[in-house]
């Protein structure tokens, strides 16, 4: 199957918009890719602890619900041994190409979906077309399934091409929940990467629009804490509890007064939090999920210190106890100019490119920053590229899709682009 056609790449994207997987549940997803990697025939090809440091892996699902994900998959026909290969939640890939004497490039593209239910509206191109999520409540709303896409895109076009030097594409597990960048980056596989690549689609630039180099990213950090206390009955005898859901309210409550700091943008987020079995019981726990973000990865640090006081406090101050947990994290980076020039001079010569920006801001939070200061630490160049698509929902929204267009658009720039900087080594 030749993936560097463009009616080939809709129908991988279609494919994979289909079964969207959350982080380290990307089981039917990772086995879709390793078909299309051992189709281009890639030398290398690292699936499962192979791929990633398992120990330092963060935001791991319970047994259960890895259990349930890879469940689906074997329904859905994936091979009992590739599925064996990806045992507790170790997903995701890394495919290779040794094309002889030359520097070593990497390009990182993420692959997990979210916790979103998809649009079922009949303007909603998914649905129309019949390619929505057939898995409630998860959903591709963040175009992830169109980087995936790319990176097949690109490892086919670079292995047609006269590309001299060794190809890594990192399909990365995790990335919304930033827990699988830092495994990827410890995993060993980075550590002679001369010129890494990471992409995203969208970001609110239309299609046509791409950005050399994107910069701006807020390092963050994603807090759990559990709360408990003791159970009583809320009418008879409430001097005999010690209610959790008093405890995790005052720490929401607080959370959002942590002072901001000079230094830079900072931000926090009580964003998901429960509790407690009737109206009539003081409940003996709680849960809280949030996360604090930081325009550097020393002002993340800052919130995240005072966060872990605040939840203490919290609970001393409703006489409860809590156990706290980081779930994901990611640390700030910037983009190497001389790398983001080689992307851009590549893709203002593309058909369908109209219009190229130096760099621009992320505003958000990406953990490709882990596998992009690797490479830098290591001697290298890293550098974060969008490729602008029309999407008519924002990102991580129900209705959030992608222009088709844009695929050919970032495997065109990208591949040419990684046998340019093949060639002249900026």
């Amino acid at each position: 199957m030749d993936y560097t056609d463009p009616a080939v790449l809709t129908r991988l994207r279609r494919d994979l918009h289909g079964i969207p997987e959350p982080a380290w549940c990307e089981f039917q997803t990772t086995a879709r890719v390793v078909d299309a990697c051992e189709d281009i025939g890639v030398d290398t090809l690292h699936v499962g602890p192979q791929a990633v440091a398992s120990d330092a892996r963060m935001a791991v699902p319970d047994d259960d619900t890895l259990a349930d994900w890879r469940a689906t998959a074997r329904d859905a026909g994936v091979d009992e041994a590739l599925l064996d290969s990806m045992a507790g939640g170790h997903t995701g890939a890394i495919a290779v190409l040794d094309r002889g004497e030359g520097p070593t490039v990497g390009l990182r593209v993420d692959i997990d979906a979210l916790y979103v239910t998809e649009s079922e509206a009949d303007d909603h191109h998914p649905a129309a077309a019949g390619f929505r999520s057939e898995h409630d409540g998860c959903m591709h709303a963040c175009g992830h399934d169109g980087h995936a896409t790319i990176g097949v895109g690109v490892l086919a076009a670079v292995a047609d091409s006269d590309f001299q030097g060794t190809l890594k594409v990192v399909f990365q597990p995790a990335e919304e929940r930033a827990g699988g960048g830092k495994p990827i980056a410890e995993s060993g596989h980075l550590d002679d990467v001369d010129y890494l690549y990471a992409v995203h689609l969208g970001l609110d630039h239309p299609t046509g629009e791409v950005v050399a180099g994107v910069d701006g990213f807020l390092a963050v950090s994603h807090l759990r804490a559990d709360f408990t206390g003791a159970g009583a009955h809320a009418g008879s005898h409430p001097e005999d509890g010690r209610n959790a859901i008093q405890a995790m309210a005052t720490a929401i409550q607080n959370l959002h007064a942590i002072p901001r700091h000079d230094g830079g943008a900072t931000r926090v987020n009580a964003g998901r939090a429960g509790g407690g079995t009737a109206p009539n019981i003081v409940p003996n726990s709680a849960f809280l999920e949030g996360e604090v973000r930081g325009e550097t990865t020393a002002l993340m640090e800052y919130m995240k210190s005072h966060a872990d006081r605040v939840v203490r406090s919290a609970a001393e101050m409703h006489d409860c106890t809590v156990e706290t947990a980081t779930e994901g994290q990611a640390p700030s980076a910037e983009s190497d100019r001389e790398l983001a020039a080689c992307f851009g001079a590549v893709a203002a010569d593309r058909a369908g490119v109209d219009s190229v920006l130096d760099s621009d801001a992320l505003g958000g939070s990406e953990d490709a920053t882990y596998l992009m200061r690797r490479v830098q630490n290591t001697g290298g160049m890293a550098c974060y590229v969008c490729v602008g698509t029309d999407h008519p929902g924002g990102h991580h929204t129900p209705t959030f899709d992608v222009d088709e267009q844009s695929l050919r658009i970032g495997v065109g720039a990208l591949a040419t682009a990684i046998t340019r900087v093949a060639e002249t080594r900026p």
